[in-house]
């Protein structure tokens, strides 16, 4: 079906016909005319006879015309209960079967388009009620559901198909429902998650403008974008295809249903990168999915074996990411838990620890505290780690009960010899004695009292900036999110954000230092005030347009289709400059798809 859809050529849905004044409709069953009729009961009849006649008629373009109208309506009017009461339901899984089953009517004319518009329209009225979801469910709407979810057509459906189920997952009275096809439905959600970046972009992106699928480009952008446009919508769709598809595994996984599948070894290490880049910024995409699965003992348990999905979440934990929380959240959740506590505490415990002194974060408060509270609960010198879970108790617990006893005269005694050794210490650094000037810095955190937080925070901050001249990224990365912990708000320092996204960059972690370059830049357009001409700091900008690429949603998908057609050009003795016939891409893809199916399903 997909060859043909290729060679079909269609064009933008026309407007509709019964819109002009002078023209009389002579269509008794028609859709537009019940939906401009005054009387209400008669509307209604007029609507419910063209939902139960529309999937057997013969004007194909009027289908078209009537699945378009009632995308908008459903779109703008998601919790209106009159199209659910009037029969929509049946009335759109019974279009999406006979464009499944009937290849000849699919292709004719515009009904191509028909499938996605129904399955959409049963994603978007099921969004936000659930009883127009039960009505659904009792509609039949789950079994053409499925067939686009295998693929029937194209990924352009599998993407509206996978909504409408999550919607359906997501309520009490209607997940039993999707439930009854568990297996099949997660296998699908796994896939879908693992290999979607990779499917559109060899199926649309990579693809020449004049070889595209036309009533895809047509969707993505109403009939009316350039190239560019295509593109952009191509990468919001595909990262809306992954996120969809890990909210239908969420469904399951916070039932405790089906974690055998979801906790892979393969398919959880791949999480940790599905992160939906500046496209999906509002989804907590594959770290959401970890989080749900440490809330279960079995999820945990495997969590806590893959060092790569710990560190990750370390990584997260002392972040400027929007889910920052997150990470801090699964690591005290794995910590809690004696039978993981000591799987994980070595990789934990230092990403904790520069997390001490934290606030509030968000709408999260004591998140510091609480940090304290389970790392000291933990016994330091069982472990690795004892030296670290020391500085802990050192910090929160002994100096703090030391300068509860501290007058206020002894305070402002204190806080002027701190600001004489970091004079000190600066003093170095200008000199080039960095090393030096680091033992300074040090000293002068060692004396100065810890509600001081905004001394402390600058003084962290050179300490950082020291470590990053001696080529120490990891101590440059703990001491500046030790900074960014006494910030107000916190991660508001600007400073310290650079510094930390430099050393980020000396490891090779593009995202973790595209974030914090962004949040700079940020801070420093807003201090530059609303009149004031903003200058772009030149560092920045162009770290930031280093690491857009390497952070590119597609940027793996396109390495991976490079190295496939490296492979088939060996196979097939081609000069691998020579330029491949697009055709190959089906070759290509299931190549792609294999590779990442056996990594995800590999223990």
């Amino acid at each position: 079906m997909k060859s043909q859809m290729k060679k079909k050529r269609v064009t933008p849905i026309p407007n509709n016909p019964c819109n002009e004044r002078d023209q009389l409709c002579i269509n008794p069953g028609c859709f537009f005319c019940s939906m401009g009729e005054e009387d209400a009961s008669l509307r209604r009849a007029g609507i419910t006879t063209c939902f139960k006649e529309l999937f057997q008629g013969e004007n194909h373009e009027q289908h078209v015309l009537v699945l378009s109208g009632l995308w908008h309506i459903a779109m703008t009017q998601p919790s209106d209960p009159e199209f659910p009461s009037l029969g929509i339901f049946k009335c759109m899984a019974s279009l999406i079967h006979k464009g499944i089953n009937d290849s000849h009517w699919l292709l004719a004319n515009q009904n191509i388009y028909i499938p996605y518009y129904a399955a959409h329209i049963i994603g978007s009225y099921t969004m936000n009620k659930e009883e127009f979801a039960q009505v659904a469910v009792q509609s039949g709407v789950i079994p053409p559901l499925l067939e686009l979810l295998r693929g029937r057509i194209s990924w352009v459906e599998q993407r509206v198909a996978v909504r409408a189920l999550g919607h359906l997952a997501s309520y009490k009275s209607t997940f039993e429902s999707v439930a009854l096809h568990e297996q099949e439905v997660v296998k699908l959600a796994l896939n879908l998650a693992s290999t979607c970046l990779e499917v559109v972009y060899v199926d649309f992106v990579a693809v020449e403008e004049n070889k595209r699928v036309e009533y895809h480009r047509n969707l993505l952008t109403r009939g009316v974008g350039d190239l560019e446009m295509e593109n952009r919508k191509a990468e919001e769709w595909a990262s809306q295809l992954q996120c969809w598809s890990l909210y239908l595994l969420n469904c399951f996984a916070c039932k405790d249903r089906a974690l055998d599948l979801i906790c892979k070894k393969g398919f959880l290490k791949d999480l940790c990168d599905m992160w939906g880049g500046m496209i999906n910024r509002t989804s907590p995409a594959g770290v959401g999915l970890i989080r749900i699965l440490c809330y279960s003992k079995e999820g945990r348990k495997n969590i806590a074996e893959l060092p790569k999905v710990v560190n990750a979440l370390g990584n997260l934990s002392r972040s400027s990411d929007d889910w920052q929380y997150i990470g801090i959240d699964c690591l005290l959740l794995l910590l809690k838990d004696t039978d993981t506590r000591y799987k994980v505490v070595d990789v934990a415990a230092p990403y904790l620890t520069d997390l001490v002194e934290l606030n509030n974060l968000g709408d999260k408060s004591n998140v510091g505290e609480t940090i304290t509270k389970v790392l000291l609960h933990l016994k330091p010198n069982a472990h690795k780690v004892g030296a670290v879970l020391q500085e802990v108790m050192n910090l929160k617990v002994d100096r703090r009960e030391k300068e509860k006893v501290l007058s206020e005269e002894k305070l402002e005694e204190r806080k002027a010899l701190v600001s004489l050794i970091k004079q000190q210490a600066n003093h170095k650094f200008r000199l080039g004695k960095v090393e030096e000037a680091l033992v300074k810095y040090s000293e002068a955190l060692g004396v100065c009292p810890l509600k001081f937080r905004k001394e402390r925070m600058v003084i962290y901050s050179n300490k950082a900036q020291c470590h990053i001249l001696l080529k120490d990224a990891d101590s440059a990365i703990s001491d500046s999110t030790r900074a960014l912990c006494l910030s107000n708000p916190a991660n508001s320092h600007g400073k310290s954000l650079w510094r930390r996204s430099q050393a980020y960059d000396m490891k090779g972690m593009a995202k973790e230092s595209l974030m914090d370059c962004i949040m700079f830049m940020n801070r420093s357009v807003k201090s530059g005030g609303e009149t004031m001409r903003v200058k772009i700091p030149y560092h920045p900008a162009r770290l930031i347009c280093k690491h857009m690429d390497a952070t590119w949603l597609f940027a793996t998908a396109r390495s991976r289709l490079e190295k496939t057609m490296q492979e088939l050009n060996q196979v097939g003795g081609h000069d691998q400059n020579q330029k491949q016939p697009r055709d190959h891409n089906k070759t290509m893809m299931t190549m792609m798809i294999e590779n990442t199916n056996s990594h995800m399903h590999g223990n």
